[in-house]
């Protein structure tokens, strides 16, 4: 089996914690991924070889597989980490900005994929690792979008799994909890300028915005991005990789409550949490662009 080991959006975070985790192993060879290398430089200390990749660009990753198959004749594995969240009300978020987080976190996935899956055909073996979330698994207000997002990676990797497991191939999904990483300032940065400040949702993002914070600062809830890099690791190199892992105790026990309460248990749970008055007024105009 090639020890070619592809991960995508390491410039921080879980990636960049994969990136040290993995490369102390002296069997692998890890590619280390970003849009621009400046970014990545230090890890270079590592071992890592860094490689240019956007996963929003056709010529971008299939370059970067390319690059990889010449030179490992496939990749090994291939770790789908990169994404975000765009946060806001499902009313107000701009459109287009939903489409540029699907397009990281789905439709770069899905490409990158299909790009690795015939070289891992042809070698017999392989391994793709999708990090997802708990937020895969159960819906907070105000965070529609990235949630659907999450939605789409959990059936790809479902059904992906099912696909390629006659050519050797396993597939894992890691499902994070709340990690202290660079996602909670991009989610809090779109919370806020997703809306007007005194427009239908202004409370309830507040409240919501109020918890994010709360949730990411608690020792008990959040967890540093290796515990996910842990999680990976495992992924890609036991023998049996489990085909889904839930990270942090918060995060197993809320996708765990979610099933148990169901659909308006859950809604009241919210509703207890993220107590907001909505905000009434004029209906707004219809003409914005979207």
């Amino acid at each position: 089996m090639t020890t070619a080991v592809l991960i995508t959006g390491t410039s921080s975070g879980i990636g960049q914690a994969t990136v040290q985790r993995l490369s102390r192993d002296p069997q692998l060879t890890v590619f280390a991924t970003a849009r621009r290398l400046s970014s990545i430089a230090d890890l270079a200390d590592t071992g890592a070889r860094l490689l240019e990749l956007d996963v929003t660009d056709e010529d971008s990753m299939r370059n970067a597989v390319l690059s990889i198959e010449a030179e490992q004749g496939s990749v090994g594995v291939l770790i789908n980490n990169a994404g975000y969240g765009e946060y806001g009300s499902i009313e107000e978020v701009d459109l287009d900005k939903v489409r540029r987080e699907f397009e990281t976190n789905v439709f770069g996935l899905a490409r990158l994929t299909q790009l690795v899956l015939p070289a891992m055909r042809a070698a017999g073996q392989g391994r793709i690792v999708n990090v997802g979330s708990m937020g895969g698994r159960l819906t907070f207000p105000m965070g529609g979008y990235y949630h659907a997002s999450k939605y789409a990676v959990e059936a790809i990797s479902d059904a992906l799994r099912y696909e390629v497991a006659p050519f050797g191939i396993k597939v894992s999904l890691i499902e994070p909890g709340i990690i202290r990483t660079g996602f909670s300032d991009v989610a809090a940065s779109s919370l806020s300028t997703s809306g007007t400040p005194q427009g239908p949702y202004s409370a309830l993002s507040r409240a919501v915005d109020k918890q994010l914070a709360g949730a990411y600062r608690s020792g008990l809830i959040a967890v540093g991005p290796d515990a996910v890099a842990r999680a990976i690791e495992r992924a890609v190199t036991a023998a049996h990789p489990r085909p889904r892992t839930v990270v942090t105790p918060a995060g197993k026990s809320l996708v765990h409550l979610r099933r148990l309460l169901g659909t308006r248990a859950w809604d009241a749970l919210l509703r207890q949490q993220y107590r907001a008055a909505p905000v009434t007024g004029s209906r707004p105009s219809l003409d914005h662009p979207q």
